[in-house]
């Protein structure tokens, strides 16, 4: 039976399993099919290839099989295949269950910052610590991220710092953005994570545009990764990034976290069709849709993403399925467009460290004290940058003149001197102590 057939036809969970454990490297196609086309009588349009068939047909959506969900552990944390189990060591499980434990703590205390009015603006990634954990794990330093803003368990992942993390937010003289992003939008040069920026989609094409110019190195051994979510992949980005990866065939993981709503709109409102994942294939990607609160599931399946983006230079379109168990954003009221019940299942049964840590406690590597010890030091460490991190002097005011050209034209030169004439005359209207002189 042919890979295209043998996809349809699986309707049953330990079908789907199977699949992934043979998964091919090739596109995930559902399709129809009119029988064989006749030997004398092949399409030779330029434009696609498909057979003839002598009645119009429409198809319709429910034509199409949805693309499956790959899962490792059941929300108890059990594995459902053995052969999944990427028998992963005691160290590294529980770098990743810290890791996601650190990301939740430090989000709770920032977003509680924001609310007391210490610093102006948070996400949380409540919900979706898995999808950020198990893709950073699979893959190497080398490789180029580009993120949307809910991806900072990626950066604890590969070592920023609960101090780069708080300087950032608060925007001082430390913050490696030198206050010119607003909070949560980090980059890290060092760590191979491009800077976050504001406009949804806008890192798509720049991504696949960094993937082209690794491919055209010689001995390539890097790939890039770019993530967004469900909703910024209704923005016309999205679409040129999916057709100039797949025409350039560029080294690129087109990660959507689909966490079920862009800020308020339901996933439900932002498309019709099979998820993000349901595009791959029209555009000639190969796809991958997996648990996104099973972090074995992404760890195994981004594993096979880069194997397969790094060896044949074409990209992949890999959406992580989730649940977004915060609000958007300290701008947003999620109760106003969901229920607080439905909010509490993905916050305990289904959340992603609550199955790995009922794994954990099958294979004898979960201690309640020992934990509860590292959430008390993560708390105190927190609490502790915050306090020396509000306290530190913000960049030198002139610098917002800065850091786009090389030497500062004429132009912004003027700009700045009629600034400093400005504060010079109204000095007492501006902070200008809690500033770098």
């Amino acid at each position: 039976m042919s890979f295209v057939r043998q996809i349809t036809k699986f309707s049953q969970y330990a079908k789907i399993q199977s699949y992934f454990k043979n998964i091919s490297a090739a596109p995930v196609f559902h399709v129809r099919s009119y029988g064989s086309v006749p030997a004398d009588d092949p399409s030779t349009f330029p434009g696609a290839k498909a057979p003839f068939i002598s009645k119009p047909e429409m198809i319709m959506p429910t034509d199409v099989a949805p693309i499956p969900i790959y899962r490792v552990m059941d929300s108890e944390g059990v594995i459902v295949d053995s052969t999944q189990d990427p028998q992963l060591g005691e160290g590294l499980v529980k770098k990743m269950f810290r890791d996601m434990v650190m990301l939740n703590t430090m989000d709770k205390i920032l977003y509680e910052s924001q609310r007391q009015g210490r610093i102006s603006f948070y996400m949380t990634n409540f919900g979706e610590e898995a999808s950020h954990i198990g893709s950073a794990a699979a893959l190497e330093m080398r490789d180029l991220i580009y993120g949307q803003y809910r991806e900072a368990g990626v950066l604890v992942w590969r070592g920023f710092t609960i101090e780069q993390f708080v300087d950032q937010c608060y925007g001082n003289d430390a913050d490696i953005g030198r206050g010119k992003q607003m909070p949560v939008h980090y980059g890290s040069k060092e760590l191979n994570f491009v800077t976050i920026s504001s406009p949804l989609s806008t890192q798509m094409p720049q991504a696949v545009g960094a993937a082209y110019a690794f491919k055209r190195q010689q001995n390539n051994d890097r790939i890039v990764v770019c993530y967004f979510g469900e909703g910024a992949a209704s923005e016309g980005d999205a679409h040129a990034a999916f057709n100039f990866a797949a025409t350039l065939d560029c080294p690129v993981i087109l990660f959507c976290r689909n966490n079920g709503f862009a800020i308020s709109t339901p996933s439900t409102e932002q498309y019709k069709g099979d998820g993000i994942a349901g595009r791959g294939p029209a555009y000639g990607i190969a796809t991958m849709r997996v648990d996104g609160t099973d972090v074995f599931a992404v760890y195994n399946a981004m594993k096979k993403a880069r194997e397969y983006v790094l060896r044949e230079n074409k990209p992949i379109i890999f959406e992580a399925m989730a649940y977004r168990v915060g609000h958007h954003s300290t701008s947003d009221d999620s109760t106003a467009y969901r229920s607080a019940e439905e909010i509490e299942v993905w916050n305990s049964k289904e959340h992603p460290i609550s199955k790995l840590q009922k794994y954990m406690r099958t294979k004898g590597w979960f201690n309640e004290d020992e934990e509860n010890a590292f959430v008390k030091d993560i708390r105190k460490q927190v609490l502790k940058q915050i306090s020396v991190s509000e306290k530190k002097l913000k960049p030198n005011w002139r610098e917002m003149f800065e850091g786009v050209y090389d030497e500062v034209p004429q132009h912004l030169k003027e700009q700045m001197q009629e600034l400093e004439k400005h504060i010079a005359a109204h000095s007492d209207f501006y902070p200008l102590k809690h500033f770098k002189n």
